[in-house]
């Protein structure tokens, strides 16, 4: 504690913890301002937003694998530490070399306005809260920096422990701490404001909590009985919306107000089509359970999910536009910036590819999508299921990029047949004795006909299927194991509609997703 306490009386320390409030002030001032414009221009969205567009393929791919679904509260916490650190080095620059401290400064603020203004459905006047936070955090840190330039003038303490420090007027360290706590405590504040006041303006929940889904022209097929795996602690055949996976690169969930939601349908058409949200609402729309996957899923991962989905068939919007000759994919793009390119002949088969509205009896989540995303059965979602959808663009592989393609993943992303092993968990310890075993398979728009299971170096042995629903949904298994003490390995393969055989041959999920059989270990007590 004494060395703490001796390191924060050092003049670098205290400057550094000036930078850290300074920098604070940026961010708060540019919260607070920023309720009043787009939610994606506050500085910390927009340089995170930016961070994912340049992330490495290999970082990419171990943040999903290591935090799943929490990717983004990693990135968060990772840009905080940065935003740290560097707020430290810019205090002490400012201390020694004040020219050079507001350079500093000033070169982050525009790497800033450039991350804000770069975003997709953007205006330049977004970048307002970003300038003013920069001015604001540039007068705190001139505020907090100069007492430190005063207090060198004054001698050192009285050696005498027991003498009190001589009154320094405007320059005492108690003065500049609580002067930097005040500053850290108020930005806090402000920056919490700025969130309740975007929120309170926002009516986009409202909305879609008082939207009235229309009754579907074609509702879904009955679910027949005997879908849901009897092994204990599998999940649930239907995925609930609040347990579905979420991956995506939005930073912050977009809102958009569904009265002033439009698709643009256009390139290679006879005819540019333009719909809107009410368009949808008065269409013959569709019903189907759909099994959506995420291509970042590893081997057993859990970036997968079943729901009921209701929407518009997107080949009915298709034949509206009446594609050219020689298109063969459709460039969807979100009205966050994010694109996929799907085959263009998936979306005009009779797989119910569509532009979905609802979910399991719901309007679509914010964070799902709302007011529209695609669902494209059998395709991976980075290459299909682009939520918040605003624009499709009938062209050519050979003449567009899609999002993640540009970043050296493959360009139609069809959905590789998986099982995995739900229960018992990896690393579990289980009584001797009659053992559930149990889990999920697919392979969408082909079936799953088999699931095999090996226990050790055992001749595999075959899984009680549950009912199918459809092609396009997953299907569950079981497998009663006569358990006998000690460590075991359980593996799992499943058979598609194909007859072909989940192949043993593992592939990270970098191009075209993952592959591989899994191997749960437990040990049997």
């Amino acid at each position: 504690m004494k060395k703490l306490l001796k390191w924060l009386k050092d003049p670098a320390a205290m400057a550094a913890l000036a930078g850290v409030a300074a920098a604070a002030v940026v961010l708060s001032v540019a919260e607070l301002i920023g309720a009043f414009f787009t939610a994606r221009a506050t500085p910390v969205i927009a340089l995170g937003s930016t961070f994912i567009d340049f992330t490495p393929l290999w970082m990419k791919n171990f943040a999903v694998e290591t935090f799943g679904t929490n990717d983004k509260a990693a990135l968060f916490a990772g840009m905080g530490l940065t935003i740290f650190l560097l707020a430290c080095v810019l205090g002490v620059v400012a201390y020694r070399k004040w020219a050079l401290g507001v350079a500093g400064v000033l070169l982050m603020g525009a790497v800033i306005v450039v991350s804000v203004v770069t975003r997709a459905s953007v205006k330049p006047l977004d970048a307002i809260p970003t300038v003013l936070g920069t001015v604001a955090g540039l007068v705190v840190l001139r505020l907090l920096i100069a007492p430190l330039w005063r207090l060198k003038s004054w001698p050192e303490a009285p050696a005498d422990t027991g003498a009190e420090e001589p009154d320094r007027p405007a320059t005492s360290r108690r003065r500049f701490f609580a002067a930097a706590g005040i500053t850290v405590i108020g930005a806090g504040i402000a920056a919490t404001g700025g969130r309740l006041l975007s929120a309170a303006r926002s009516n986009i929940s409202k909305a879609r909590e008082a939207l009235q889904l229309p009754t579907p022209a074609k509702a879904a097929a009955a679910v027949p009985a005997g879908v849901q795996s009897p092994a204990a602690g599998v999940g649930p055949w239907l995925t609930p919306n609040g347990d579905f996976y979420r991956i995506d690169t939005a930073l912050s969930v977009p809102e958009i107000n569904a009265a002033d939601w439009e698709l643009r349908v256009h390139g290679l058409v006879e005819q540019e089509v333009r719909l809107t949200f009410q368009d949808l609402l008065d269409a013959d729309l569709i019903e189907s359970h759909v099994t959506l996957t995420c291509v970042s899923n590893p081997v057993g991962g859990n970036l997968a999910g079943n729901a009921r989905w209701l929407g518009l068939p997107i080949r009915e919007v298709l034949k509206r536009a009446r594609p050219k000759d020689g298109a063969d994919m459709v460039l969807s793009t979100s009205i966050d910036g994010f694109s996929a390119s799907t085959p263009l002949e998936v979306l005009q088969d009779d797989r119910d590819a569509m532009l979905a509205i609802g979910m399991n009896g719901e309007p679509l989540p914010l964070e799902h999508g709302y007011p529209v995303r695609m669902v494209v059965p059998g395709l991976y979602g980075f290459v299909s299921a682009t939520k918040w959808v605003v624009d499709l663009e009938v062209t050519r592989f050979a003449d567009s990029k899609a999002y993640w393609t540009q970043r050296g993943w493959s360009e139609r992303g069809p959905i590789k047949t998986m099982a995995r092993v739900e229960v018992p968990r990896s690393f579990a310890k289980v009584p001797a004795g009659r053992v559930a075993i149990g889990g999920t398979a697919w392979a969408q728009t082909r079936g799953i006909t088999k699931v095999e299971v090996q226990i050790d170096n055992n001749p595999w042995a075959e899984a009680v299927l549950s009912t199918e629903a459809s092609l396009i949904t997953w299907r569950q298994w079981s497998f009663d194991w006569e358990a006998t003490p000690g460590p075991h390995y359980i593996k799992v393969r499943a058979t598609d509609g194909t007859g072909e055989v989940q192949t043993d041959q593992r592939a990270d999920p970098v191009p075209d997703g993952a592959s591989g059989w899994q191997s749960v270990m437990v040990t049997v007590e």
